[in-house]
Formats: structure tokens, C-alpha cells, sequence
């Protein structure tokens, strides 16, 4: 979302235009297991902390669709506040100052995981703790450039473009916020870095299809609400039943994530950053 930032503008100009984003250098990103861990009003539950998820650094050049759970409006920010290049500066900073950027007067603000696989390379797990700085940001960032891991998610990823989420539509009018639920979701992104450091599709799979149950059961709403008129859920199944995994790219469902070692009809193909 194009908020007001205190960031200076640049030649952009306030607004970041879709043109601008099709010639922008920064990174795309995607999101695998744990994902809303990085969120405090789950993080401050998780009686087993710290709990993990795991982001992915895209190449830019890949248009991928809005409200899609793919890093989209923060990616507009940065287009916008630094003129569509990736700064040489520390990582950690960079990741704060896009936070504030984006989240300027916002109720609901990002979580923090939108900046830091937009602007980390490679393929990296985030720990968060409500203990260290309040959950905004990950206690520790482990994260694997390996060429080699890179090349096996890249083929392994399978990405069905399925659905925007819809105008006014809210995944967490519902939250069934049991401590239990969110340390099992913690534990998804442990087990899915695991499972791509080791190239296992099978641990791979079985993280995100974990994740997706947690996701239901502590906001229902990530993946059933009355204004989505598609099935989600049993599109969801019926991928989980044919391949090693699945789970949507965000909320409301985006894109269908496949892990798969065998080829997924009607599916594209990612590009890791790992520089």
C-alpha cells in the first residue's frame, strides 16, 4: 500500500506508478512456512520461542499479480523511496527503514518478513521472539546463498496463480489464538529451511502442508471467508494429495505453491537471488 512515508521522495515522485515498477531493480519475494509468526499478536504467545518462517529472495523481472501474499506493496515502497535500486548498505538497516516507510500511520502494520526477502539474499529462516524488539523484527536471521540449494528450489517450486484477495477482505477477523497452535506454526519454518538446506522435497512438503493447517486453525479466515467465491480449500487438497506439498503464496490465496520434483502442469518457475 502507498502510504505517506518520512522518508525524502525521490524522482518517482510520491506515487510509484505500475511502469515504474516493471523497470524497478528490487527484489520480488516469496514466503513459505511459518509465515505470521512475524506478526507480535502471535509471536507473544508462542510458548516456545523463538518460532520460525522462511522467505525467499526473488530476481526482479517477474511481474507477479497484486494482493497476492508475494511482498507487493512493500516492493512499491522501496521502487518508490529508492528509486528502484537496492541500496549498498547493511541489510538490518535497510530492513528497518523500509518497515518505517511502509508502516507510516498504519493500524495494521507488515510484518517485518515483507522487507527482510525483499532485501536479504538467498534463502533464509527468521527467528522471532516477542522478547527482542518486541517481535517487529527477527531475534536471529539465518539465512543460505548456496548456488546449489538455489538451483534445487528453483526447480522444485511450482507456483499456479489462483486468486487476488478480494476488496475489503480481512483474514484475521477471526483469531483463534491457542499458544499450542502457534508454537506448532513456529515450528513449520524450522523444518521447511531443514528441509531446503537439505534438499528434501518430502520435508519440504510436509512443512508447508503443516503450515497451512495451523493457518486455518488459528485464523480461519486465511483460507475461507465470505467474500472469496472460490474454493480454496479444495483446490488446496487436491494439490497436497498429488505432490510432496502445497500452500498458498498469502491470505485469501494468491498463488498455489507446489514442491514437487516432478513437473506441475500450468505452473511457473522462480528465480532466487543469491547476491
Amino acid at each position: 500500500m502507498d502510504g505517506s512515508s518520512p522518508v525524502a521522495e525521490t524522482n518517482l515522485g510520491s506515487v510509484c506508478s505500475d511502469a515504474a515498477l516493471l523497470a524497478s531493480r528490487i527484489p520480488n519475494r516469496i514466503a513459505l512456512a511459518g509465515g505470521w509468526i512475524d506478526q507480535p499478536f502471535i509471536s507473544r504467545l508462542n510458548p516456545e520461542p523463538p518460532g520460525s518462517m522462511v522467505v525467499v529472495s526473488l530476481e526482479s523481472g517477474c511481474w507477479f499479480m497484486d494482493r497476492c501474499g508475494m511482498a507487493g506493496s512493500t516492493r512499491r515502497v522501496a521502487t518508490r523511496i529508492w528509486d528502484g535500486v537496492l541500496p549498498s548498505r547493511s541489510p538490518a538497516s535497510l530492513v528497518r527503514e523500509l518497515y518505517r516507510a511502509e508502516n507510516a500511520s498504519k493500524p495494521e502494520p507488515s510484518g517485518s518478513q515483507d522487507m527482510i526477502g525483499l532485501i536479504y539474499p538467498g534463502v533464509s529462516r527468521l527467528d522471532y521472539d516477542a522478547g527482542v524488539d518486541g517481535g517487529l523484527f527477527p531475534s536471529h536471521v539465518e539465512s543460505s546463498c548456496d548456488q546449489d540449494v538455489a538451483v534445487w528450489l528453483e526447480k522444485t517450486l511450482h507456483l499456479i496463480p489462483v486468486n487476488q484477495r478480494p476488496a475489503g477482505y480481512n483474514p484475521i477477523d477471526i483469531r483463534n489464538l491457542r499458544p499450542e497452535l502457534i508454537a506448532r506454526l513456529g515450528r513449520t519454518g524450522r523444518d521447511c529451511f531443514a528441509g531446503i538446506v537439505g534438499k528434501s522435497v518430502r520435508r519440504l512438503g510436509a512443512a508447508m502442508n503443516e503450515c497451512m493447517t495451523w493457518w486455518e486453525a488459528i485464523l480461519p479466515h486465511t483460507v475461507s471467508h465470505p467474500s472469496i467465491n472460490i474454493d480454496l480449500k479444495a483446490i488446496l487438497a487436491w494439490a497436497q494429495t498429488r505432490y510432496a506439498g502445497a500452500m498458498y503464496s498469502g491470505c485469501g490465496g494468491g498463488y498455489l505453491i507446489v514442491a514437487s520434483e516432478e513437473a506441475v502442469p500450468g505452473s511457473l518457475h522462480v528465480k532466487v537471488r543469491t547476491r
